[in-house]
């Protein structure tokens, strides 16, 4: 007999911080059974429908989770836009408190919208779940330690610190100029930075303070996924982390890159053997403590 097939489902997501729609998706296997929830963050140049990530989305509900990911609202893409990067004004006008807040916009939809997206009967939202990549691995750390609805928290690859060291010679340019620019090297695009992003970490310092919350605050289970071979963020990061949460569970993954193999767009139709282990590793963890 064969095995019933994920459903997607797309849906728009409104913030009451601002006025830029957004969009998630979802993915469920249909029972009639509630099942865990998971929410997967992406991370800075990211978007939801990048690499593998559909395919990733789709074996995580053939696990029996209901997978959700979102595009946070500042990354560059537009509502029914090219699906890549292009509102290179929104991107610059992005900052963690702003991408906290849609996460929380994505959990208000989950437990409190009235609206037909997911059926109610596939969702179990007492084990809800963060994953998040990269940056987004910083930002599932602050929201949990924020919001008590979030029962576990996976990093794959996590920042540990949203201030990625910003020289003083930087920080006095960027003031100047209001902004500065990074490349993205996969488009060649020059992404702009504005200085409120600066503004905004110092306006929000204990709420965007990863060390200090994962110390004090963060009380769900937590794993800490990251590749030997990571190229971005250092796999000393995620041994920064640890120490921080000695009862988190760490794994540590031989030769995977901070992608876990993917790249975008991706050809294949099975997930990167990186990114299967990742996942593997993940749900694991989830069934175990949701």
């Amino acid at each position: 007999m064969p095995h019933p097939q994920p459903v997607r489902l797309d849906f728009q997501l409104h913030s009451p911080h601002h006025a830029r729609p957004f969009m998630a998706d979802v993915r469920y296997v249909p029972t009639g059974q509630p099942k865990p929830v998971v929410v997967f963050v992406h991370g800075f140049k990211g978007f939801k429908d990048w690499g593998h990530f559909n395919l990733l989305a789709e074996w995580f509900a053939q696990q029996g989770f209901v997978f959700v990911k979102l595009n946070l609202s500042h990354n560059g893409l537009v509502v029914d836009g090219t699906g890549d990067l292009e509102d290179l004004e929104a991107f610059g006008r992005n900052n963690f408190s702003l991408e906290l807040d849609d996460i929380g916009a994505l959990l208000d939809y989950l437990f409190h919208s009235q609206q037909a997206t997911i059926p109610v009967a596939e969702l179990d939202r007492t084990r809800l779940a963060l994953i998040g990549h990269s940056r987004g691995g910083g930002l599932v750390l602050l929201k949990a330690a924020e919001d008590t609805r979030v029962k576990a928290v996976v990093t794959w690859a996590a920042i540990s610190n949203v201030n990625p060291g910003w020289t003083e010679e930087l920080m006095q340019h960027w003031q100047q100029q209001g902004v500065y620019y990074v490349e993205n090297s996969r488009t060649k695009q020059q992404l702009p930075l504005y200085y409120q992003m600066v503004e905004d970490y110092h306006q929000n310092r204990r709420r965007l303070d990863i060390p200090h919350n994962v110390r004090r605050k963060l009380k769900q289970p937590l794993l800490l996924v990251h590749g030997d071979q990571d190229e971005t963020v250092p796999v000393a990061r995620a041994y920064e982390l640890h120490g921080w949460k000695p009862e988190a569970e760490l794994a540590i993954l031989p030769q995977v890159t901070h992608n876990f193999g993917g790249s975008h767009p991706w050809p294949g139709a099975e997930l990167p053997a990186q990114a299967l282990t990742a996942a593997e590793v993940t749900a694991d963890f989830l069934r175990r403590v949701l």
